[in-house]
């Protein structure tokens, strides 16, 4: 008795005192050097950290320390146990918000909240176990439990019934059911019983995920081929929650830069530089807005690295000059071949330094890609790193400030380097599924110091878990046929359960020709998706938004000007993905995990695009589509005599031009006028609009100069916006931040506001305009320095 009180105070007060503990049959000590407590058993060590009160890690090597990845976690241990409790065959761990049970022999480990509900089991008949290097972890399989997240997967929301590989893959035109693809991200949620959790299996070799795909529903399991069994337990009880705990220890974007968030127009390839600029001024003669031309692997000399080709671009820093004038900035591809030439000095380089991969016997490895035989940087080595990171000047001396790193999962003809290869953390078993994280890591911070105060862009093929502290994600080489746009809508919502944010797919197609009809819908989705490029391969038609005829080129520019002005809605919901983790596109299963409805296959596609806007894919071919609401008041943008109480399913019209979106009761969405780029100024008025809802709402508008780092320094635009529908009270609160935007006029648009004329506005009666439509209404705000309360 004494004892236990003496570890419930020494843990209370956050001191750390260490003893060992004799334990029964089945272990032999315990050690507890709180947050960590050490296990010892007689043919393993266990560790059981408290990273949080909700995060907990568990550890199991033959020997200490035995399987590190240091290139995904980025916190140490805040957590701790308010206290140890030993019996004679279990060991009783709690935190403020967790309980744990670990039975010592056979042994394993439940989870459970403070109330004593099991939340997560290991399966009692197996645990944990080890064949020759591979280890796996069983877990109980609850008999409603569905499973989502995990990265770029393919198939449905929810993955249960099924397996998975992680082991990135360059997958050339993949089938929408291929496995593996191009990202690892080892970390998904389980949810049963009005209850959910996280796991992340911090294992950077081969691994395996077995959600009840063949074990008759008794348990489902995840492996790794080598290393420690290592995983993160987060036990919070809301997706939104788990998703912020899960980027708090694995690491968020940064702020990028807002051109990035433009339309994007790219090909395999343009070139030379005079067809560049003709795409740009073809796109400023049609008045269809766009930031962002890509320049593929012809710019390139010979497709070396960091070099420029002579005769297609003589003067690229000129060319890069005048895109600027036009408002378009431009982003290049890199990839890690290093051609063995030489006469080429990144090459010499490498060898001087031995930079580059090797077998076990110390020579280079050699592999053959696009610039024939080549080595590669060894990427582990952070010397390595930096000097990859240095040559980047090539390319931002003439103004390149987007840097696309493609070929990294790692690819050469044969598919991946052999196994053997390795580098200063290990071979390429091991550090596979990281080398295109780290190529992503170098390019990131070595253009973030050659552009100083100005953001970089990065955006990769291949990614590993930590990825979004460095890149957006594009979902790689797909086709242009309908299935791979719905099956690319489940790729970006289930990269954002999984910490990726910034994602999207090749609109229109990688590989391929869609139809006009394909095309058109596809760039209305990506509207709605974060990252927005058009990109197709080299033997395929031209896919500009005015190719495919007049009418088409009408429709995209529409459809273009939309996401211009939704740019202020889009950039706050990026301030979000920065400060929280929360996805830019979410599934519904973020807020509505529970709701069956959501995992049928006819409405699983359907996602929230930033907090309010629930957007419904379908195929170009469909006349209608059948809409799952969730609960409340919904309002169809494009028609807001079309609205909706949920929960309920309606059929409604999904045929070009227009797509299902609606606006959920209580939303808060700011818009500008539309702009041919976002260098343009938007005018000086931020269009706000309020739909009418049963619920308190709350968004954050945010917004700063969208170029350089000076945000960190306090200058940036923050106000909160509060719907409150129960007192009748809109309030915006007094700015926080240094930065003065261009807006200087509020308009408020009242959506379905019916019934009322006039509202008072900081003490003062107004009158509302009545727009065409009978349900909007709309009134003018000039001075909006101070706290602004609107009631009605």
């Amino acid at each position: 008795m004494m004892l236990r009180r003496f570890l419930y105070l020494a843990a209370s007060i956050l001191t750390i005192y260490s003893f060992n503990i004799p334990l029964s049959a089945g272990t032999e000590t315990i050690k507890n050097s709180n947050p960590e407590i050490l296990i010892t058993l007689r043919k393993k060590i266990v560790k059981i950290t408290a990273y949080k009160s909700d995060i907990i890690r568990i550890t199991m090597s033959e020997k200490a320390g035995q399987n590190i990845n240091p290139f995904s976690v980025i916190q140490k241990p805040e957590g701790y146990f308010t206290s140890v409790t030993d019996k004679k065959d279990t060991l009783f761990l709690s935190t403020e918000k967790l309980n744990i049970k670990i039975s010592k022999s056979p042994f394993r480990i439940k989870f459970f909240l403070k109330d004593n509900r099991l939340i997560n089991s290991d399966y009692s008949p197996i645990g944990t176990i080890r064949q020759g290097t591979k280890t796996t972890c069983h877990k109980k399989l609850f008999y409603d439990e569905k499973f989502i997240g995990l990265g770029e997967k393919t198939g449905p929301l929810n993955r249960r019934g099924r397996t998975y590989v992680n082991w990135n893959t360059d997958h050339y035109a993949y089938d929408i059911n291929s496995d593996p693809l191009y990202a690892s991200i080892p970390f998904f949620i389980g949810i049963h019983d009005s209850l959910v959790y996280g796991i992340f299996l911090d294992n950077t070799y081969k691994t395996r995920f077995d959600f009840g795909a063949s074990t008759d529903n008794k348990f489902y399991s995840f492996s790794a081929a080598n290393g420690d069994m290592d995983y993160y337990f987060f036990g919070a009880q809301s997706i939104k929650d788990i998703i912020r705990d899960y980027t708090w220890l694995t690491g968020r974007m940064e702020m990028v830069p807002r051109w990035i968030l433009g339309y994007q127009q790219c090909r395999w390839s343009y070139y030379p530089d005079s067809e560049v600029l003709r795409i740009a001024k073809t796109f400023r003669q049609k008045r269809i807005p766009a930031d962002v031309i890509y320049l593929d692997i012809h710019y390139m000399d010979g497709y070396k690295i960091f070099t420029w080709d002579k005769k297609r671009f003589p003067d690229p820093k000129k060319m890069i000059s005048e895109l600027n004038r036009l408002g378009f900035h431009v982003v290049t591809i890199v990839d890690p071949g290093i051609k063995i030439d030489p006469k080429y000095s990144a090459y010499n380089e490498g060898v001087k330094n031995r930079f580059f991969l090797t077998y076990p016997d110390s020579d280079f490895y050699t592999g053959s890609v696009w610039p024939g035989k080549c080595h590669f940087p060894d990427f582990t080595n952070p010397e390595a790193g930096s000097w990859w990171g240095n040559h980047f000047s090539a390319l931002i001396n003439p103004g390149v400030e987007g840097f696309w790193n493609d070929m990294n999962e790692p690819s050469v003809w044969g598919q991946s380097f052999p196994e053997i290869v390795k580098g200063r953390a290990g071979s390429m078993d091991k550090m596979h599924n990281v080398y295109g994280m780290l190529m992503t890591k170098a390019t990131f911070e070595g253009t973030k110091k050659l552009l100083q105060n100005k953001r970089t862009f990065c955006l990769t093929r291949s990614a590993f878990a930590g990825i979004q502290r460095y890149s957006a994600v594009w979902t790689g080489d797909n086709v242009a046929t309908e299935d791979h746009m719905m099956a690319g809508v489940l790729l970006v919502n289930s990269m954002g359960l999984s910490g990726i944010p910034f994602t999207g797919p090749d609109i229109g197609g990688f590989a391929g020709t869609p139809s006009k009809e394909l095309f058109l819908r596809w760039l209305s989705i990506g509207v709605y998706t974060p990252f927005f490029r058009n990109h197709t391969e080299i033997n395929s038609l031209h896919q500009e938004p005015w190719i495919f005829g007049e009418r088409a080129e009408s429709l995209s520019r529409r459809y273009i000007n939309k996401r211009y002005e939704l740019m202020p809605y889009i950039y706050s919901a990026f301030y979000e993905a920065v400060h929280t983790g929360m996805p830019v596109s979410r599934s519904l299963s973020i807020l509505y995990p529970f709701d069956e409805n959501i995992y049928d296959h006819r409405f699983q596609y359907q996602y929230l695009f930033g907090p309010f806007l629930l957007v419904c894919p379908e195929k170009s071919s469909q006349k209608t589509v059948d809409v799952y609401f969730p609960e409340g008041k919904w309002f169809r943008v494009d028609d807001e005599t079309q609205t909706f109480t949920g929960p309920c399913t309606q059929k409604v019209k999904s045929d070009l031009p227009e797509l299902p979106v609606f606006a959920k009761g209580g939303s808060i969405i700011p818009m500008q006028k539309i702009v041919q780029h976002t260098d343009e100024t938007p005018g000086d008025t931020l269009f706000l609009h309020i739909y009418m809802g049963d619920v308190k709402t709350a968004f954050t508008f945010y917004d700063d100069d969208g170029k350089t780092l000076d945000y960190r320094k306090g200058k940036f635009y923050k106000r909160d916006m509060i719907f409150d529908p129960g007192n009748k009270i809109f309030l915006i609160t007094k700015t926080t931040g240094k930065y003065r935007p261009v807006f200087k006029i509020i308009k408020l648009i009242l959506h379905n506001f019916t019934n009322i004329d006039k509202v008072n506005i900081n003490n003062r009666i107004s009158t509302l305009a009545r727009n065409k439509n009978s349900a909007v209404k709309s009134i003018n705000i000039e001075n909006i320095s101070d706290e602004i309360r609107m009631k009605w």
